[in-house]
């Protein structure tokens, strides 16, 4: 039997992204179609990485769906300890589905040598498929244009957001801009970026207004990984990255500039990366954002559990 899993959008079909999508709008709208899908099931979510959303929308996700999801901290398991294969293969033994969010993608690829059930990244260091389905899901029941003349700006250091974002809008062939003054080598998805360029869905600009001028969205992110702002040891290189990315702060002087609407995976931190003031706008969709996370996760977890038990 093929098992289906979401670790990036790289080994997922344009046509099969835009499947789920379409499958994840339906899901929003029909809610009630879906409850008791998932009696009788568990998801196992193993978090070495802190997180609000990803566990909020999975564990009520699950919930609303019938199911269970049981709750993993990596440093209260035996995964610290252990071959992480060996420990998934036990795990995977147990439930339907894993949903892991881990530091290093490295570690996420160990994991699913041992998983004997669908695998879905719920964040690493490199890529976050779920977020990018949340987003476009939003943009989608946002706005009345085709993907080809949707226009999304990104502004920020290029993460794993980005590298998801970049992968996403490509396959439905939605426009993306880049702005990114800091994006280091290891940060950056080289197969995700050749996607794009393939499907000319890319380009990069280095001057804000230029970027954001026609745009639909502006799209930002923390400057600091969440497990790093508020860690002492990473001062200097938090500091350095502020007086970098000042200039490119999302705030009310610079949406005068264009009608686009905000966007913010979170969490946020309010005053660098974007203001309270725009976070409260209304033009702001930050929070209905968030909220689709709820229903990006249900489609995803039931999309692989029905591919997984088709093939």
């Amino acid at each position: 039997m093929a098992i289906r899993h979401l670790i990036s959008w790289k080994d997922w079909s344009d046509s099969e992204i835009e499947s789920l999508l379409d499958f994840a709008i339906y899901v929003k709208k029909h809610r009630v179609f879906f409850a008791g899908h998932m009696q009788g099931r568990s998801l196992a979510m193993l978090f070495q990485k802190t997180s609000t959303r990803t566990r909020v929308s999975f564990e009520a996700g699950m919930t609303e769906l019938g199911g269970h999801a049981i709750f993993l901290d990596w440093i209260a398991s035996n995964f610290q300890l252990s071959d992480i294969d060996f420990e998934a293969e036990y795990l995977s033994r147990n439930v339907s589905i894993l949903m892991a969010r881990l530091k290093k993608h490295e570690d996420l690829l160990t994991l699913l040598k041992g998983s004997k059930v669908p695998l879905i990244n719920g964040c690493d260091n490199l890529y976050h498929p779920c977020q990018s389905l949340a987003d476009i899901l939003t943009i989608y029941l946002d706005i009345d244009k085709k993907p080809k003349d949707i226009k999304i700006v990104y502004i920020g250091v290029h993460n794993n957001v980005a590298n998801s974002l970049v992968e996403i809008t490509a396959a439905l062939g939605i426009h993306l801009t880049l702005v990114t003054p800091i994006a280091k080598k290891d940060s950056i998805s080289e197969q995700a970026i050749e996607r794009a360029k393939k499907k000319k869905t890319i380009s990069w600009e280095n001057e804000l207004l230029p970027a954001i001028k026609d745009a639909d969205y502006i799209y930002t992110d923390t400057w600091v990984d969440m497990e790093f702002f508020n860690d002492p040891n990473y001062s200097g290189e938090k500091a350095a990255r502020i007086e970098t990315m000042m200039p490119f702060q999302i705030n009310m002087e610079l949406l005068k500039h264009t009608k686009a609407k905000v966007m913010h995976d979170m969490p946020i931190h309010s005053g660098y990366e974007i203001t309270r003031e725009v976070v409260e706008s209304g033009r702001s969709i930050i929070f209905s954002q968030a909220e689709n996370r709820l229903d990006a996760q249900k489609a995803i977890i039931l999309e692989l559990l029905e591919k997984s038990e088709s093939d």
